[in-house]
């Protein structure tokens, strides 16, 4: 992000899979000691212990300090995998949304996001999302937030319940009443939506089929690239052999020495190796 006129230039968004609520907080940098009061703060404090939580490979959640914290709040902490930070779609799919509606607002004027976040989000949250069909504000509340048009279009909660307590709470009730039911369709609603999206995945992945012990290469980056190699440098290193199958097109691997690689690969950055 463009360093605001408040001074912060980075953004640490929380998104919950189900929901999808957004918890998004500005920082000047984000350490790990930022990470745990930002989980305590903004999520425990306020909506209990999450079951799980995905992140990125960045420095500050796989750090020591976060992991011990997470541990002792009995919250599992898995990773996307590198250079694939499509492994972890809600978040990418939130924090473009956020920067997409945020440049929308802004023009010229990038130091001015600080600013214009909060009407954002509003508008996210009480927008309707594709995958459950209800507005995350609905899903997280029980019941939609009055937005300004009612103010100028009242509907019956803002004339006519108002003006009498007992009409009021009966609505309210009726409201809360069915929420268990409308969460229920909007997870039916939701698996519908990843049946789909992962069946448009798995057709582009079915043509490279990878097995445990098969050896692959790994795609080399530019900031992995041997020093001063430019445009002649190595494209693909390895040959890795695969040890683990985590998910469909996600493994772990291994060195020729059987040296385990830090983290999971993803297939879209792998190719297999003929020896």
């Amino acid at each position: 992000m463009h360093r605001s006129t408040r001074g912060v230039q980075y953004l640490l968004v929380l998104t919950d899979y189900f929901s999808k609520w957004i918890e998004p907080e500005p920082y000047i940098s984000i350490q790990d000691s930022v990470v745990k009061t930002f989980l305590w703060k903004h999520i425990i404090c306020r909506y209990g212990v999450p079951y799980e939580i995905v992140t990125d490979n960045g420095p500050q959640f796989i750090s020591n300090d976060f992991e011990d914290f997470c541990s002792a709040w009995g919250i599992k902490l898995s990773y996307s995998t590198p250079r694939y930070p499509q492994g972890n779609g809600q978040a990418e799919a939130s924090n473009k949304t956020i920067l997409s509606n945020l440049k929308k607002r802004l023009n010229a004027r990038k130091g001015g996001w600080y600013d214009e976040l909060q009407p954002v989000l509003w508008a996210y949250r009480t927008t309707p999302r594709r995958a459950t069909g209800e507005t995350p504000f609905s899903l997280v509340y029980g019941m939609e937030a009055v937005v300004p048009a009612e103010l100028n279009v009242p509907g019956l909660r803002r004339s006519e319940a108002p003006l009498n307590e007992e009409s009021n709470s009966k609505l309210l009730e009726d409201v809360l009443d069915t929420i268990d039911e409308r969460r229920d369709l909007s997870l039916i609603r939701l698996q519908n939506y990843q049946q789909l999206t992962a069946r448009y995945y798995n057709s582009k992945l079915k043509n490279r089929p990878l097995n445990v012990g098969d050896f692959v290469l790994r795609r080399v980056f530019d900031n992995t690239k041997e020093e001063g190699a430019g445009k002649l440098g190595i494209n693909w290193e390895g040959p890795y052999q695969i040890t683990e199958k985590i998910r469909n097109g996600v493994y772990r691997l291994q060195d020729l020495d059987g040296n385990p690689v830090q983290r999971p690969w993803n297939i879209i950055n792998l190719k297999k190796f003929y020896c």
